[in-house]
């Protein structure tokens, strides 16, 4: 069970990126994830084109990690900013061990991923 200040934290963070627009997400994406992913290819990492929303590890074309497999996790602002965080801490074994360190930067470039989903 997650202590209330994280469910309230966490609501919090969901309801500022509701309200943002994604200024400079796509140039944060390029910067700080386009060197392993791409919108519509896989390259180092897989293509992250309609991520958000999306199971974690279901690009059939990408070998993901046995361990993010296992996650059941659907990409939601909330975990995105979690993985984005620490991803060794939402997903102990994972293959990625990259972050993102500045929590606007986060919110900018997940409101860019979840522009480029699905809706």
């Amino acid at each position: 069970m997650r202590p209330r200040y994280f469910v309230a934290a966490a609501a919090a963070f969901v309801a500022l990126l509701a309200a943002q627009t994604p200024s400079g997400g796509k140039e944060l994406f390029d910067k700080r994830c386009g060197g392993c992913h791409a919108l519509d290819r896989d390259k180092e990492g897989p293509r992250l084109g309609g991520v958000y929303g999306r199971p974690a590890a279901s690009v059939a074309s990408f070998e993901y990690s046995e361990a993010l497999r296992k996650s059941k996790l659907t990409w939601t602002a909330e975990n995105l900013d979690q993985w984005l965080t620490d991803t060794e801490k939402l997903v102990p074994g994972n293959d990625m061990t990259f972050h993102v360190a500045k929590a606007d930067e986060r919110r900018d470039i997940i409101a860019f991923l979840k522009q480029q989903s699905p809706k």
